[in-house]
């Protein structure tokens, strides 16, 4: 048994302002390549299939087109929401969509039954948990459910799971010990956590919710990460759709097939005339890539995003590395304020937020202006 293991669309997100439903679009016939390649009995997809709870139209526009396509290569295709999902909304229309094999989380409603699926080796039974929060789980149990780790344990063990069989289970939770990224809500103290041993009837968990790909303690429970990249501390990973080959029971088989994206995201550092050289860039892409640029020039650049932009067209942050930002800028008060004259105050003030001094024409410049207002004052 063959499966592909994708989560966390994102469609409709929007990264520092920048759309990213094209490099969506993109990526999303990158994988259908792939399923042609790999020729999969299922596709899992394991929530945040958008990016908000009331998606786009486009969003939505792009997830049905999506689905058409797996549907057009008769696949079993398992669909549940994660944590920005609106449940209701992708359980919509899905005992109609059960028929051409597009499977759609329903509500958590205390029940959980499997989907049966056959190879050579006998059945493979896919459990399909949306995300859930303790509140959840406790309108359908007489039980003590105060943590995540307690109402996921819960929903499982009334699964009833047969162990004979081989299990999978698609689930959108964060696993206690996975590696967050910049782009994922951050509950305060680990709150949302869920220990891993809830997982221990399944011969393989397809997790989502976070978006750097990794195991979770074992290679049967496994982020498979985001297509794209939603935030610079993701720069560095390489995404991916994981395969999962169930052959006998116990011994799920994984590797990563790349995917390489309309825009990479990419981290450049470097004083304005060096990034601006056209012997720096001229052969990359990141005139096209998607960019946060650190200037680490001593004197603000003028209007460096409108000029840095004519080269480095995806620039979608900008800041700066010099003896000012590693500054604590602390402002301290000033001695003498009632005997230094304006220009001197405002030197100090200078230093104290810039870790230096004015330079010569800095100084020509404020010491004539402060001359010509306080000679207008007079």
């Amino acid at each position: 048994m063959k499966l592909i293991h994708l989560s966390d669309l994102h469609l409709g997100k929007r990264v520092n302002e920048f759309s990213m439903i094209e490099d969506q679009e993109y990526i999303l016939k990158k994988i259908i390549r792939i399923i042609d390649d790999e020729s999969p009995d299922a596709v899992l997809l394991a929530g945040d299939i958008y990016d908000k709870s009331i998606p786009s139209a486009e969003a939505v526009q792009l997830f049905d087109e999506f689905l058409v396509q797996l549907a057009k290569r008769k696949l079993e295709v398992f669909v549940i929401s994660g944590n920005h999902d609106s449940p209701e909304r992708i359980a919509f229309g899905s005992r109609l969509m059960d028929a051409s094999g597009i499977h759609l989380s329903p509500v958590y409603n205390g029940e959980v039954r499997p989907f049966l699926l056959k190879d050579e080796h006998g059945e493979v039974a896919v459990y399909m948990l949306p995300f859930i929060k303790p509140a959840t789980v406790r309108r359908f149990f007489d039980e003590e459910i105060e943590t995540y780790t307690d109402a996921v344990h819960c929903a499982v063990s009334h699964m009833e799971i047969d162990p004979a069989r081989r299990n999978v289970l698609v689930t959108h939770q964060f696993v206690t010990g996975a590696a967050r990224s910049e782009s994922e809500e951050k509950p305060i103290g680990g709150l949302d956590n869920v220990d891993s041993y809830v997982f221990e009837p399944f011969d393989y968990v397809a997790l989502g919710h976070i978006h750097s790909p990794q195991h979770c303690g074992s290679e049967r429970i496994r982020y498979c990460g985001t297509p794209l990249k939603y935030s610079f501390s993701e720069a560095r990973d390489r995404k991916s759709v994981t395969v999962v080959e169930l052959n006998e029971k116990g011994k799920p088989v994984l590797r990563a097939v790349p995917l390489e994206p309309k825009r990479d995201m990419v981290e450049l550092k470097g004083a304005y005339d060096e990034l601006m050289a056209r012997s720096y860039y001229e052969r990359t892409t990141w005139q096209e890539d998607y960019t946060h640029i650190t200037l680490t020039d001593e004197e603000d650049v003028p209007e460096a995003i409108g000029r840095l932009r004519t080269v480095y067209h995806g620039l979608m942050k900008l800041d700066y590395d010099n003896k000012r930002t590693r500054s604590n800028q602390e402002v301290q008060g000033v001695a003498d304020v009632e005997t230094k004259t304006p220009y001197e105050l405002f030197s100090d003030f200078y230093e104290q937020m810039n870790n230096q001094p004015m330079t010569e024409d800095q100084s020509a410049f404020m010491d004539s202006l402060i001359g010509k207002v306080w000679e207008d004052k007079r």
